[in-house]
């Protein structure tokens, strides 16, 4: 079978009102985040104890995304599953995509924008994971733009070095990602499962994300793609959602072990909201429900519920991404372990559960960074040839180029 890769003409009137709604959105987000860092980032409903919210969620979320997306660009690249060619353009260019969207992220949650592209290469330090990943993500968005010139060259030999340079560095970022969170002073956040859980979220979600983005275009384009590629998709994502289940439940069963972290894990699974979120969001519809559908006989090869497993993982972790970053925030940080602070002279002690809810500002601020990334993407696809001509399961007998 020869890939052909093509771009769409975007030369329809609904083409242009959807770059129309993104480049609007873009503009809001962009609005908003100008009033904040005029105003001040309480505007937000960021304070002292809450310094991160909705947006590093999001940051998080959108950087898992990429890891996943570079696991189906890997399929072709490293381990070469021919098959999966068609797809691999579009899986490197949203792997790049989503890496920026999750810096624009962190870049709008900043009070001081300003520092944000200086201060950590001026003052590198190998002992802060805030200091390490700005280099891991930098280099993140450079490795996929020489993997895009490979795949745009048809450079096979070279394509395939770049293609396992770009998936190694992808564990290595979200793994750094993870260590943030998981080598932090917080007793919801120390755990070396951290960077492993999210490494597995992030091939479950970018999987997910990859899944529904090909059937949409394919269908929407009219384009042929074969059944058994997406069902075969939904397996492997299966497969990373077990894992999942595993590392979750061992950083859970940690954290209720060991004394010290016994309120902190009763807060966690019972405390809240956040609670709702975990069981509901992440272990019912972000784990259970996609493997019951995944590996029913009937279900399973139903590329229709396929795309339902899929978009209850896009939920499962994105309620993993909240639950991670918030209750860490929100329960009282154990400052003195063992001893208990009453007074500090001219400074009122906060050592209790503080409350968190989402605000408009970073709503708005959220559907920006969508909307500038969903303009490239959109605009891409006419400007780039991303897009196969088709998607076919390769026989023994059929030759691919």
């Amino acid at each position: 079978m020869e890939v052909k890769f093509e771009s769409v003409e975007g030369r329809s009137l609904q083409y242009y009102l959807l770059l129309l709604v993104l480049a609007l959105m873009a503009a809001a987000g962009a609005a908003v985040t100008w009033w904040a860092s005029i105003s001040g980032l309480w505007i937000t409903g960021m304070t002292n104890r809450i310094p991160w919210g909705f947006q590093i969620v999001m940051a998080v979320y959108y950087i898992g995304f990429s890891e996943g997306c570079l696991v189906v660009a890997g399929l072709y690249g490293v381990f070469g599953k021919r098959e999966y060619k068609p797809f691999v353009r579009i899986a490197v260019y949203l792997a790049m995509l989503f890496l920026i969207a999750g810096l624009l992220s962190i870049f709008t949650d900043q009070g001081r924008m300003d520092r944000v592209f200086v201060e950590p290469f001026i003052h590198f330090n190998l002992q802060s994971m805030f200091s390490i990943n700005p280099i891991l993500y930098l280099g993140h968005i450079v490795i996929c733009l020489i993997f895009l010139g490979a795949l745009f060259k048809e450079k096979e030999g070279f394509t395939r070095v770049i293609a396992t340079l770009a998936f190694a560095w992808a564990f290595c970022v979200h793994s750094g990602t993870g260590a943030i969170f998981g080598y932090g002073a917080r007793e919801l956040y120390e755990s070396p499962m951290l960077p492993a859980t999210f490494v597995a979220a992030a091939m479950a979600s970018g999987i997910a994300l990859m899944i529904v983005v090909i059937v949409s275009l394919f269908k929407i384009t009219k384009r042929q793609v074969d059944d058994g590629l997406i069902l075969w998709l939904g397996k492997l994502m299966a497969v990373t959602i077990t894992v999942v289940v595993y590392f979750v439940f061992v950083e859970n069963a940690y954290r209720a072990y060991i004394v010290e972290l016994r309120e902190a894990a009763h807060y966690y699974l019972f405390g809240g909201f956040h609670s709702i979120l975990f069981w509901f969001g992440l272990v019912l519809c972000g784990m259970i429900l996609p493997m019951l559908i995944i590996f029913n006989r009937k279900t399973g090869h139903s590329v229709r519920w396929v795309i339902i497993a899929s978009v209850l993982v896009l939920f499962g972790v994105l309620c993993e991404r909240y639950v991670i970053v918030l209750p860490g925030l929100t329960h009282p940080p154990d400052l003195f372990p063992g001893m208990e602070i009453t007074t500090v002279p001219g400074i009122k002690v906060d050592d209790g559960v503080v409350s968190y809810s989402i605000s408009f500002v970073e709503v708005v601020q959220a559907l920006g960074v969508v909307g500038v990334i969903g303009f490239l993407f959109v605009f891409g696809l006419k400007v780039l040839k991303l897009l196969p001509n088709e998607a076919r399961v390769l026989d023994h007998h059929t030759p691919a180029s």
